[in-house]
């Protein structure tokens, strides 16, 4: 399919670009795109919750009254989970969340959520961005040209610039990632996807890969 290329005053430059119906003009897998998802907010928890058990209370072990005739349950020390102060039943572990999924799966993935992009038209192709020295004002003036500002966005770029990450880091609706950090929570978390052209090749030869 092709696409208008636009440069970063918003305007159309005359120029087309060709995407490959293989990576954004699939018929999207919604179940690749919740397991790929899955992982990645997995992956970012860290799993240090924890909390004491009975045998990991401080304090004695005597027993705290008889064993019959006191009117009521049979007590045990102060560190049963049935008194206040006492150890946690089934509390939570240390433990990793991390899972393992097929390269091939998270590559079907990334094509889905592309692919959903170009149906919603939520994607745009961008000829460069030119940006010397780090400023958050011009990064903003390329936003409001593509109409852009109020919405989530998504920039991805061929390769790393220093300019333009550190430009759009204060933003909180912008985010920059190269080629080789896209990942499919990204591309779904965004409303609009903007595309360096330089960047499609080194798309296609990622998934080519």
């Amino acid at each position: 399919m092709e696409v208008n290329i636009l440069n970063q005053k918003g305007e159309q430059t005359g120029k087309k670009v060709q995407l490959n119906d293989a990576i954004f003009g699939i018929e999207p897998n919604d179940h690749a795109i919740y397991l790929d998802v899955k992982q990645y907010l997995a992956n970012q928890r860290q799993g240090t919750h924890k909390s004491k058990q009975r045998s990991e209370i401080a304090g004695s072990t005597r027993k705290l009254g008889r064993q019959k005739g006191g009117g009521g349950a049979r007590p045990g020390d102060i560190k049963s989970p049935v008194r206040v102060g006492g150890g946690r039943i089934f509390g939570p572990v240390p433990r990793d969340y991390s899972f393992k999924l097929n390269k091939k799966e998270k590559q079907l993935a990334r094509k889905s959520a592309l692919s959903y992009k170009v149906k919603d038209n939520q994607l745009l192709v961008l000829d460069s961005i030119n940006i010397e020295a780090p400023k958050t004002k011009d990064f903003i003036e390329i936003a409001k040209n593509l109409q852009i500002l109020d919405k989530k966005c998504l920039f991805i770029l061929p390769c790393q610039n220093k300019a333009v990450y550190l430009s759009a880091r204060n933003l909180q609706n912008a985010k920059v990632v190269t080629v080789s950090e896209l990942n499919t929570y990204s591309i779904m978390n965004s409303k609009v996807v903007v595309l360096l052209e330089e960047a499609v090749p080194a798309l296609e030869s990622v998934f080519n890969a």
